[in-house]
């Protein structure tokens, strides 16, 4: 509808299927999680998810990752298979196992955030330092490569910049926390180091998206948007410099400003 008056036409919409996350070691098989995501990059979602989950702490505890082969023709490309460098398959025990993922948020939890504490224990470097005219630069920047965001408008976009402003890489889903897995699975996957890298992210700062920076070790954080307040204490608590709302008027600093150069005198 347009102007009050009705049009009919054709739209592009956001594709969004299931993917099946499969872990396989020592002649034993598991899923370990159901997600809803925008089909392409699978092998980067099920890598990068699985290094948030702290079921992989390196890109050399992954042997291979296919698309699944048994089952139906329809459901081929929707079936990953992890198949690990173990004799068995990992504790997976301290993960919520057998849960579905929605495309709007992630699985959070205390029992989550306390295997957390234990895989961060070596506190996030103090730099490096970024300009404040480059965090405002960011949604500019990562703009060009949102390619799936300009034809339909319905995706959530992840980016890693080093502190200097140069995209690294973007990678788009219709859930946020999908986006963020496959850049992290990306990096993953090309041994690409994010210690110390910026993120910025499309839509708003998310308990999950926190979580999954302090795994990959990011030591700033940015997005379009509002942070929640658990998004904010567990910057706090992990050492993220934690921005919201950035645009080119202004943004706005909730946690570990010191890496940030260019602020205004007593903000």
């Amino acid at each position: 509808m347009r102007d009050r008056g009705a049009v009919t036409c054709r739209d592009l919409v956001a594709g969004e299927e299931p993917l099946e996350i499969r872990l396989l070691a020592g002649g034993q098989r598991e899923t370990v999680a159901i997600t809803m995501r925008t089909p392409g990059d699978d092998f980067e979602l099920a890598a990068g998810f699985l290094y948030g989950e702290g079921v992989i702490d390196s890109r050399e505890r992954i042997d291979s990752i296919r698309y699944c082969t048994d089952v139906s023709e329809e459901q081929r490309y929707n079936v990953v298979n992890v198949r690990l460098r173990y004799g068995h398959l990992p504790d997976l025990s301290r993960l919520e196992r057998h849960f579905v993922v929605s495309s709007a948020c992630g699985v959070c939890g205390k029992a989550h955030l306390d295997a957390l504490a234990l895989r961060c224990e070596r506190p996030l470097p103090a730099g490096p330092r970024i300009h404040i005219d480059v965090l405002l630069g960011l949604p500019d920047a990562s703009r060009p490569a949102q390619r799936l965001f300009a034809t339909n408008g319905g995706l959530h976009a992840a980016a890693l910049f080093a502190p200097d402003g140069t995209l690294l890489g973007l990678r788009e889903d219709v859930g946020r926390h999908n986006a963020m897995d496959k850049l992290i699975g990306w990096a993953l996957l090309t041994e690409r180091p994010t210690e110390g890298k910026v993120v910025f992210v499309s839509g708003r700062a998310s308990y999950e998206l926190l979580q999954k920076a302090v795994a990959a070790r990011l030591t700033v954080f940015a997005a379009a948007s509002a942070p929640s307040s658990l998004a904010v204490d567990l910057a706090r608590r992990f050492g993220v410099t934690l921005v919201g709302f950035v645009r080119n008027a202004g943004l706005n600093v909730y946690s570990h400003a010191d890496r940030i150069e260019g602020l205004p005198v007593g903000s």
